[in-house]
């Protein structure tokens, strides 16, 4: 391995560029060389075992005469999955443990190894079953992935993903959270020993975490879900309210908010800083109490499931939130300066694609709603749900893929430019979908389609700058004004001459009017603005370091700025800013001063 890593180095030294096809040239003649033309060494070794002489082996590290700015060339050579961070922040899901649901909709998962609405096939859900769901080991073993394929970890985006946050206890959550901040603030040398360490607890609890024994111990009650013998809810009682090792570690599962704090005042400081927190819940669940405490979580964006604005189509799915409760969800995250990501269901069972276009075009132009991202996806038949009667019965139908795809396209010509579809598909193992869409490219095929069309599309991941290198002096500053119910938004953005995206800020200007309506139960006054989100993209780079990406060249900065300036011209005398955690000291750097559940700066 050794001298593979040599021969790379050397080339890069050269000057010489190597792609994907330069490094197997490397590969093969190194294995032809030294063992007789099988292949033995692999590209995604490679880097592993050079971080790992760059942290535990100073004297061989030092043979390799590697500086900062050869080791940097060398880890954008050796990264797989550029763009897993090319938005500027690495990603880490976790999936909380399974739970009661307060739902029962028809064509929702009903997996008990998992929270209801998962499959234990799915990548995040295998990775959460493998570490006994524990927020601290996912953590671990996703900053170990992601190191290991090249990626910086130093800016972290964290989403809590399991069914709905707000219905598990509150002692649950302040730990969850607390552990997903313990993970990053641990040290890099102590990481393998706190995992073993967690991992005992586990395993004297005697709690499973082996795949085939799961399914041996839960095979029973998936069985009398299946044939609708039993409820999801009646399987959980049965599989872990009864069962002594789940009911063992419940017992270290509490925190509390002091505790939290503490942990969140480390990661203020920490190598690997959060610098979004993403929890997923129901619209109807979001109440200004839960608010509070989700931003006190340090909380920045709200993922809720709304799968469509027809009330008929949402009775008949068996989904019981009313419009009321989506439109009141909207109006006061916004108030509260959340993010919103939405998600939205193509081909219910009632629906049709004409009255899946209009739901989604209600949703991206009527002021009660106005989400910032959207998942779009179609509905997946998936055994042990109602809807396989209904499709046995012929009552419902999966769209063709000419209908699926004709929905997706209009509804991706009518997205604002200041929203992003983050995803067309659920994360769904083919071999889980009876029947419908099973192809994982359909966002792919969609975007063909708009090319083919000549359309013209605003949406925002469209036209990310992604990893494309950025020419900062043809970057002009656009600013895009809507309304909504409660609010004038402001979205600015740099963008490049061909209107590619290379960051943005959001900006809320509440009305008076709508913070009267709610008697001084918000954290925030009138008279203050409200900065939701600011992101700029490139690949994800460490805070203190210098990089040819769009980041650290000021323009958040710049697009701070901006806003405080327009702010001020309309009338406000204080901007707040809803910062995550490891975010705290650059917004300080910028004149903003804590202020309870906000940093605030006068005007």
């Amino acid at each position: 391995m050794d001298d593979v890593i040599l021969d790379i180095l050397e080339q890069l030294r050269d000057g010489i560029e190597l792609d994907a096809a330069g490094l197997d040239r490397i590969l093969r003649a190194h294995s032809k060389r030294l063992h007789d033309g099988r292949r033995l060494v692999a590209k995604k070794r490679i880097l592993p075992y050079y971080l790992d002489v760059k942290s535990n082996d100073s004297d061989l590290f030092s043979t390799w005469n590697v500086t900062e700015e050869l080791d940097a060339l060398f880890m954008r050579t050796l990264q797989m999955k550029p763009r897993r961070t090319a938005s500027g922040v690495a990603t880490i899901t976790v999936i909380t443990k399974p739970w009661r649901c307060s739902s029962n909709c028809i064509y929702c998962p009903c997996d008990i190894r998992m929270p209801k609405s998962y499959l234990h096939d799915e990548p995040a859900c295998q990775r959460a079953e493998r570490n006994y769901f524990d927020p601290f080991l996912q953590v671990l073993s996703r900053l170990r992935a992601l190191e290991h394929m090249g990626h910086a970890t130093d800016k972290v985006e964290l989403i809590i993903l399991g069914g709905s946050w707000t219905d598990y206890p509150r002692s649950y959550r302040f730990w969850f959270v607390s552990e997903l901040f313990r993970a990053l603030n641990s040290p890099t040398e102590k990481r393998e020993e706190s995992a073993s360490e967690r991992r005992a607890l586990y395993e004297d609890a005697g709690v499973l975490s082996d795949p085939d024994e799961l399914a041996a111990q839960c095979s029973e009650a998936q069985s009398k879900i299946d044939s609708g013998e039993m409820s999801f809810n009646d399987a959980f009682e049965k599989v872990y309210s009864s069962s002594k090792s789940w009911s063992a570690v419940a017992e270290f599962q509490i925190g509390s908010l002091e505790e939290l704090e503490e942990q969140q005042r480390l990661n203020e400081i920490s190598g690997k800083r959060v610098v979004g927190l993403v929890a997923e819940t129901r619209p109807d669940a979001l109440t200004v109490t839960a608010l509070r405490e989700l931003r006190a979580l340090g909380c920045t964006k709200i993922q809720m499931g709304i799968q469509s604005l027809d009330r008929k189509i949402l009775q008949e799915n068996g989904r019981f939130c009313s419009i009321g409760s989506v439109e009141n969800a909207f109006e006061l995250c916004r108030l509260f300066g959340f993010k919103s990501h939405v998600h939205m269901m193509l081909n219910l069972f009632g629906s049709d694609p004409q009255t899946d276009k209009q739901s989604y075009r209600r949703l991206v132009t009527q002021p009660e709603y106005l989400p910032d991202e959207v998942k779009l996806y179609p509905c997946a038949l998936v055994g042990g749900t109602e809807l396989v009667n209904r499709y046995r019965n012929g009552t419902w139908r999966p769209y063709t893929e000419d209908e699926l795809i004709d929905v997706l396209c209009e509804d991706m010509e009518a997205t604002p430019e200041y929203m992003r579809v983050s995803r067309m598909i659920r994360d769904i193992s083919a071999d889980d979908i009876l029947v419908g869409n099973k192809k994982t490219n359909l966002r792919q095929i969609v975007e063909e389609r708009l090319r083919s069309q000549a359309s013209e599309i605003h949406e925002i991941r469209l036209r990310e700058i992604g990893t494309s290198p950025v020419d900062l002096e043809t970057l002009s500053m656009k600013a895009v004004a809507y309304e909504t119910t409660v609010s004038t938004e402001v979205f600015l953005q740099w963008v490049t001459p061909d209107n590619s995206i290379v960051g943005f800020l959001r900006l809320s200007l509440p009305r008076p009017s709508a913070l009267e309506r709610y008697s001084g139960q918000l954290p925030i006054l009138p008279g203050e603005a409200m900065i939701r989100e600011v992101h700029v993209y490139g690949f994800a780079t460490k805070i203190s370091g210098i990089s040819a990406s769009a980041q650290h060249h000021g323009l958040g900065k710049a697009l701070i700025e901006k806003a405080a300036s327009l702010a001020k011209e309309a009338g406000y005398g204080r901007l707040n800013v809803i910062s995550a955690v490891g975010t705290r000291e650059y917004y300080r750097k910028l004149g903003f001063a804590d202020n309870g559940l906000y940093q605030t700066m006068q005007l």
